[in-house]
C-alpha cells in the first residue's frame, strides 16, 4: 500500500496490538499479596532445591542435577562423555603392561581386619552402629567360597554344609551350620573357623577356636599332600587346604599379638612366611611389620622393608609410611621448622621430608587420621589402596607407634602439605607414583560406614549449581523481603521489570510498520512504546 508521500505501508498483525495492551491491562490488577507470594514461593521452592543439591553432594560427592544431565540430557542431544584413563596405584619404575592390566579400583583383603564377634560385633553392642556395610560383608562372603571351598567339597556332607554356609547371609543361619557342620565331622576346619571369626566374643574364645581349626586342618593338609599328584580335583582340595591353614595360623598369631604375646606373633609370623613364601598376595609381612614396631624392634621393621618395599611390588600405606616414620625417627626429636629455616635442612632430615612426601603422594588421606584432624572409625575387612578405606585400617594400628617417637607427629605437622605443592593436578599427573585415580572416593563410600565422613581427594569444589540455587533463593528471599515491606513501590518496580521483558521479546522480533507523512520506517515494537509512554 503507498500513501501519497510514495512511503510503503505495511499493516501490523492483529496480534501484535493486542498482545502489549492486554498485558498491560493484566499488570495493573496484580495486587502486592501476588508479588510477595510469587517471591516467597520462589524463595521457597529454590531453597529446597539447595538443600537437596547440597545433601545430594555431601553425600555421593555430585550434583543431583549436573548428573542427570550428564546421564540423560547429554545423550540426546549427541554429546559424547570421554572416560578418563585407568590410573593405577604402583610406582612409576613398574612395567607398564602390568599397570594396565590391573583393574583401576581393586579391592584388597584388608591384612589386620578385626574378628566380627570379638570386636565388630562388641562395637555394634555398645554404640548400636553397623561398622561394617554390605558391600564390605559381601566382599568377605566371596573370599571365604573362594579360600574356603573347592569342587571336590560334594564329597564330603560336612564339607557340603560349610559351602553354604559361607552363601549365608544371616550370622545366626552360618553358625548353626557350622555347629551341623561339626556334627557330621569333628574334625572339619572350616566350621572352627567360621565360629571362631562369629561367634566367639572375645580374642580368648576365638584362639581356642583357631588352635581346634590348626589341629584339624594341619591333618587334612598331610592327607590331601599325599594325594595330590591323583586327579586335578585332589589339586584343588590341596589349594584349599593349604588356604585353610595359612589363614588359621595368621589369625592364630594375630590372636597373640592382641592378647599382649608380641614376640611369640612375630615368631608364628616368620614361620609361616617361610613356609608358605610364594603367598605374598596375603601381605602377612604388614602384619609383622605392625608387631615389630610394637616391640620397637626398629632393625628388623628396615629389614622387612629392604624387601619388602621394592619397585617391583606393590605399594601400599603400611610400606610408605612406615619408612617414613623410620627416617623420621631419625631427626624428629631435633628438629625445628625455625631452626631448619634459618640454617637450612641436614641430608638426613631432606630424607625424612622426601620420604614423607612419598607417603603422603601414595595415600594423602593418612596425616589427617595420624595427626587427628578427623577421627576414626573401626576399619573395614576390605580397604582400597590409596584411598580413605586404606587411611583408616592404617592409622587405626599405627597411630600409637608414631605417637611413641617423639616429634614424629610435628615433623609430620610441618612438611605433609608440602607434597601437593609437587603434583598440582594428581588426577593428571603424579611425582613418585602414577596419578591419583579418581575412583576411591565412591568406592570407600561403599566400603566405610555412613556415620563415617569420607575423605575426598582433591578436594572438590562445590557445583555450579549449589551456588546457582543458593543465589536465587537469596535473591527470592530479599524480593520477598521488600515486597512485604514496600508493596507499592515493589509493584511499580515489578510492572516496569515485567513492560520492559515484554518490549525485548517484541524488539527481538520487529514488524516492520510505516506512518503516513513520516520520512523513515520504524520498527512496530517502536511504536508500541511510543504509544504506551502516550
Amino acid at each position: 500500500m503507498h500513501d501519497g508521500c510514495g512511503l510503503v505501508l505495511f499493516p501490523p498483525t492483529p496480534s501484535c496490538f493486542f498482545c502489549l495492551p492486554t498485558v498491560t491491562v493484566f499488570l495493573s490488577t496484580l495486587t502486592p499479596k501476588f508479588y510477595f507470594a510469587l517471591t516467597v514461593t520462589s524463595s521457597f521452592i529454590s531453597g529446597l532445591i539447595f538443600v537437596f543439591e547440597w545433601w545430594h553432594f555431601r553425600k555421593y560427592g555430585t550434583s543431583f542435577i549436573e548428573q542427570v544431565s550428564v546421564s540423560h540430557l547429554r545423550p540426546l542431544i549427541g554429546g559424547v562423555e570421554n572416560s578418563p584413563p585407568a590410573p593405577a596405584a604402583f610406582s612409576a619404575g613398574e612395567n607398564e603392561a602390568n599397570r594396565q592390566n590391573m583393574p583401576e579400583c581393586k579391592m584388597w583383603r584388608n591384612p589386620l581386619n578385626l574378628f566380627r564377634g570379638a570386636e565388630y560385633s562388641r562395637y555394634m553392642w555398645v554404640t548400636g552402629k553397623e561398622p561394617l556395610t554390605y558391600y564390605d560383608m559381601n566382599l568377605s562372603a566371596q573370599d571365604h567360597q573362594n579360600f574356603f571351598t573347592c569342587d571336590t567339597d560334594a564329597l564330603r556332607p560336612s564339607d557340603t554344609v560349610m559351602q553354604k554356609a559361607w552363601r549365608e547371609r544371616n550370622p545366626q543361619a552360618r553358625i548353626k551350620a557350622a555347629y551341623q557342620a561339626l556334627e557330621l565331622n569333628n574334625d572339619c576346619a572350616t566350621a572352627y573357623v567360621l565360629l571362631a571369626e562369629e561367634e566367639a566374643t572375645t580374642i580368648v574364645d576365638a584362639e581356642r577356636y583357631f588352635k581346634q581349626a590348626l589341629k584339624a586342618g594341619e591333618m587334612i593338609y598331610r592327607k590331601s599332600q599325599n594325594c595330590h599328584s591323583q586327579s586335578p580335583q585332589h589339586e584343588a582340595q590341596l589349594r584349599r587346604d593349604t588356604n585353610v591353614l595359612v589363614y588359621v595360623k595368621r589369625r592364630l598369631a594375630m590372636c597373640a599379638r592382641k592378647l599382649g604375646r608380641i614376640r611369640e606373633s612375630v615368631k608364628m609370623m616368620r614361620d609361616l612366611m617361610k613356609e608358605f613364601p610364594l603367598l605374598s598376595m596375603l601381605n602377612i609381612h604388614e602384619n609383622l611389620l605392625e608387631a615389630l614396631l610394637e616391640l620397637q624392634a626398629y632393625a628388623d621393621v628396615q629389614a622387612v622393608l629392604a624387601k619388602y618395599d621394592d619397585i617391583s611390588l606393590p605399594k601400599s600405606a603400611a610400606i610408605c609410611y612406615t619408612a617414613a616414620l623410620l627416617k623420621a625417627r631419625a631427626v624428629s626429636e631435633r628438629f625445628s621448622p625455625e631452626t631448619a629455616f634459618k640454617r637450612g635442612l641436614s641430608t638426613a632430615e631432606i630424607n625424612a621430608v622426601e620420604a614423607i612426601h612419598r607417603a603422603v603422594e601414595f595415600n594423602p588421606h593418612v596425616p589427617k587420621y595420624l595427626l587427628e584432624m578427623k577421627s576414626l572409625v573401626l576399619p573395614p575387612e576390605h580397604i582400597l589402596k590409596r584411598g580413605d578405606s586404606e587411611a583408616v585400617a592404617y592409622a587405626f594400628f599405627h597411630l600409637q607407634h608414631w605417637k611413641r617417637i617423639e616429634g614424629a607427629l610435628h615433623l609430620l605437622h610441618c612438611t605433609w602439605e608440602g607434597t601437593f605443592r609437587m603434583i598440582p593436578y594428581p588426577l593428571e599427573k603424579g611425582h613418585l607414583f602414577y596419578p591419583y585415580p579418581s575412583c576411591t572416593e565412591t568406592a570407600d563410600r561403599e566400603l566405610l560406614p555412613t556415620f563415617h565422613e569420607v575423605s575426598v581427594y582433591p578436594q572438590k569444589e562445590l557445583p555450579f549449581f549449589i551456588h546457582f540455587t543458593a543465589g536465587l533463593c537469596s535473591f527470592s528471599a530479599m524480593l520477598a523481603l521488600l515486597t512485604h515491606q514496600f508493596p507499592e513501590l515493589m509493584v511499580v518496580f515489578a510492572k516496569a521489570v515485567s513492560m520492559v521483558s515484554v518490549i525485548s521479546i517484541l524488539t527481538m522480533f520487529p514488524t516492520p510498520l510505516s506512518f503516513k507523512n513520516q520520512r523513515h520506517c520504524f520498527p512496530y515494537s517502536r511504536c508500541l512504546l511510543c504509544f504506551i509512554t502516550v
